[in-house]
């Protein structure tokens, strides 16, 4: 059973610093690209950060560059998000998501349930 597991989530001041973890289960993490989504309230889902199977290529969201790292532990099949210098615009639920599109074409696509993060003082 494919699981992703997000944790790391909850209530932070503006300029301060959260880390965000996403555990995988039931598929071969380190053949997946990995990727961090957010979705604030009224918005559509965006992609905040990825990073390749690998871990050698990395992709980030304008509004997140400089302030925010994406790594992995293809040892402990999980993926982090670093999210430093936060702002209230990036309080939005996170979402982990896992991407493989195969040779044939065969696409697997599997998301976490989500971790709140809100940047309030």
């Amino acid at each position: 059973q494919v699981q992703l597991v997000e944790s790391g989530g909850g209530l932070v001041q503006p300029g301060g610093s959260l880390r965000l973890s996403c555990t995988a289960t039931g598929f071969t993490f380190s053949n997946h690209a990995m990727r961090w989504h957010r979705q604030a309230p009224g918005k559509e889902r965006e992609l905040v950060a990825g990073i390749g199977s690998a871990g050698g290529s990395t992709i980030y969201a304008d509004s997140v560059k400089g302030r925010f790292t994406i790594s992995r532990d293809n040892a402990k099949n999980t993926v982090y998000l670093q999210m430093n210098s936060l702002k209230p615009e990036d309080t939005a639920v996170y979402y982990c998501n896992a991407l493989r599109i195969d040779g044939r074409g065969t696409v697997n696509d599997y998301w976490g349930q989500g971790t709140q993060v809100t940047v309030s003082s």
